[in-house]
């Protein structure tokens, strides 16, 4: 019997052959803690009776959630995780340079076959580019400091084949809305989704990004892509002969290998989706919400707030304005993002079209630096989560959606489809 992705995975980081529902030993290739947690995680690890971190190459600490600090107690998270940075000699701190997962593979922190964790629950993002990561908590994270270890249970896999091209105003964000809407939100609970087929091999590692970042939000431990060439050019490893590619090109999930369950789509099927107030896995058609009023738009986040997502925004916004007293908040992904897109012109249209630019930080996806709404408004946002109180009072509506759609609301001043 062949292996899914994830038994690979985990079989190179334990080094023996592993299944479904065993309990083994991992040895962690990166951390990456970010700024809301870092008190917590500094006290469990003096707590525990550490004093130096396993590898400080191999920990990662990234403020975005808390600036620019809109509460006071916000900078003494930043001191802390300064100080710890510091203290232990490590180097790889960002201070404001954008979102953890944007940064996490941008910055090539993470490679395929890579198992690495974070203190957020949307770090199976990185399964983008066929690393095993998944979030946990300051206490595990605390021993991984001082290890270099922790203990998995192999999980099950479900496998999301999807096959055929893309309508023109269907982007990933609605491919994996329609997923986890089919799979419940406990559906896919401390299992991999592993994404096959034609369309997912035509989508850009950007857009891969957006479908593994929220594979959580069907309760799954990670969300996985086999690497390819776009992988291993996007993380700057050579698509050759080479020891490394050879072992690259061998992560994807067999033929034979056991699937809990398979889940088949055709991509020519699938429509605009929003999820609607106020769970993820409430998932319907753009075109059953036509009418319903906008009183905010947010584009942004470690789910959509990418090169590709601000410019699919800007094409339809070029040349217009969005509808009045429509706020349109946008906030890009990471000072690299941000760049790219002031170089070729997308922040200009964005601007013009009446948007409010912010500095990249988590910002309003965590209801934190900017933008938060009150009683009965509704807001279009890209993000990854609608619950109750999420952007504001708990009487906000949150509707998710795509950049496309995002933008085409914004115009329109209700949701409509691009």
């Amino acid at each position: 019997m062949g292996h899914t992705l994830i038994e690979k995975i985990i079989r190179a980081s334990a080094g023996r052959e592993v299944r479904p529902g065993d309990i083994v030993t991992v040895n962690v290739d990166r951390v990456m803690l970010d700024d809301i947690m870092m008190p917590f995680i500094v006290s469990k690890f003096s707590e525990m009776g550490f004093t130096k971190v396993w590898d400080p190459e191999k920990v990662v600490i990234i403020c975005d959630h808390l600036v620019p600090a809109s509460q006071i107690d916000d900078t003494r998270a930043y001191k802390i995780s300064c100080d710890f940075a510091e203290e232990q000699g490590i180097n790889n701190l960002h201070r404001s340079d954008g979102i953890c997962h944007q940064l996490m593979t941008e910055a090539g922190y993470v490679k395929p076959g890579d198992v690495v964790f974070g203190t957020d629950s949307h770090t199976t993002t990185y399964g983008c580019v066929g690393a095993f990561s998944t979030g946990i908590g300051y206490t595990e994270m605390a021993g991984i400091l001082g290890t270099g270890q922790l203990w998995v249970r192999v999980p099950e896999t479900i496998r999301v084949r999807i096959n055929g091209t893309l309508p023109a105003n269907v982007m990933a964000k609605d491919v994996i809305l329609k997923v986890i809407g089919d799979l419940g939100a406990a559906g896919a609970t401390y299992k991999s989704i592993e994404f096959t087929g034609d369309t997912v091999d035509a989508m850009t590692v950007a857009s891969r990004m957006s479908m593994s970042n929220m594979a959580i939000e069907a309760g799954a431990k990670c969300g996985l892509f086999a690497p390819d060439e776009k992988t291993a050019e996007y993380c700057g490893i050579p698509w050759d002969d080479s020891e490394t590619a050879t072992f690259i090109k061998g992560l994807k999930g067999d033929d034979d290998a056991d699937y809990a369950q398979t889940l088949e789509y055709r991509a020519e099927d699938l429509v605009p989706v929003c999820a609607v107030p106020s769970n993820v896995d409430n998932v319907k058609p753009v075109s059953e919400l036509d009418g319903i009023a906008v009183d905010q738009v947010f584009l942004g986040s470690c789910t959509n707030g990418r090169l590709e997502d601000l410019m699919a925004a800007a094409e339809i916004l070029k040349g217009k304005k969005v509808a009045p007293f429509v706020r349109f908040i946008v906030t890009p992904a990471s000072r690299k993002v941000y760049l790219e897109a002031l170089r070729n012109g997308t922040i200009e249209i964005l601007l013009q079209a009446g948007a409010d630019i912010t500095h990249p930080s988590c910002g309003l996806c965590c209801g934190r630096t900017g933008g938060i709404l009150t009683d009965g408004e509704v807001v279009v946002a890209t993000n990854n989560r609608n619950f109750l109180g999420r952007m504001g009072t708990n009487k906000v509506q949150i509707y998710l959606a795509s950049p496309k759609t995002a933008a085409a609301s914004a115009l329109a001043g209700k949701i409509v489809s691009a």
